[in-house]
């Protein structure tokens, strides 16, 4: 008796619908995706194994690029704004600047200051995408230490935020001169700053070093105790 056949069925998958599906997921990406601005103030930070982060609130930083000029810079938050408001209004009543509200109101929404005490009023006409240090070449003088305007700068910083608590933050290129650094470290000692923290590039923890250990013996203890 002969053996029945088993009609053989297409194995062929109609993968039209899933392609459509895909090209409208990529679509969407690329339509939402936001690409990351270029930096105001370009700063490559030499690495560490640090894993904190820059507080969102009640920092003060202040970022010095390869070329030796200084920025300063507050939290982006209203809070904070309103202390950076304090800070160029007593600025502008010591030395005499003649800064208007309105200047100063500009002042507080740009990203950051960067230039010295008699052209702030310039800095105040600048929109917002135009503080960027290419349009603000000087920075704040800080490279010689008879003309160190990061000392009043600090000293506004320490009077606006009384009674509250104020983080300070330098934010220094890799190839930096130590001398600027060494000027703004005079600007912090001069107002009995004695504490601020570092920005850097964060990196793994070499293997073998003691930190490596330490930070597995953690976590051994930690899986251990669960």
């Amino acid at each position: 008796m002969a053996r029945p056949k088993i009609a053989r069925k297409s194995t062929i998958v109609d993968m039209t619908a899933m392609c459509d599906v895909a090209f409208l997921l990529l679509a969407f990406f690329i339509l939402t995706t936001k690409p990351k601005p270029s930096e105001a103030v370009p700063i490559s930070t030499p690495t560490s194994v640090a894993n904190k982060f820059v507080p969102d609130k009640n920092a003060v930083m202040i970022s010095l690029d390869k070329d030796g000029k200084v920025y300063l810079s507050v939290s982006d938050n209203a809070e904070d704004r309103t202390k950076k408001q304090t800070m160029i209004q007593d600025i502008n009543q010591r030395n005499n600047l003649g800064l208007t509200n309105d200047e100063v109101d500009r002042l507080v929404s740009q990203p950051f200051i960067g230039v010295p005490f008699s052209q702030l009023k310039a800095q105040a006409k600048l929109s917002n995408e135009q503080i960027t240090a290419k349009n603000l070449p000087s920075g704040i003088p800080a490279q010689d230490s008879s003309n160190n305007q990061m000392i009043e700068w600090i000293r506004a910083a320490k009077v606006a935020y009384q009674g509250s608590k104020m983080d300070l933050i330098l934010k220094g290129d890799n190839v930096a001169k130590y001398p600027v650094f060494k000027n703004i470290l005079t600007a912090f000692k001069k107002n009995d700053e004695f504490k601020f923290q570092m920005v850097t590039n964060p990196s793994g923890v070499p293997e073998g070093t003691d930190l490596y250990r330490l930070n597995m013996s953690k976590k051994d203890a930690g899986g251990t105790a669960e």
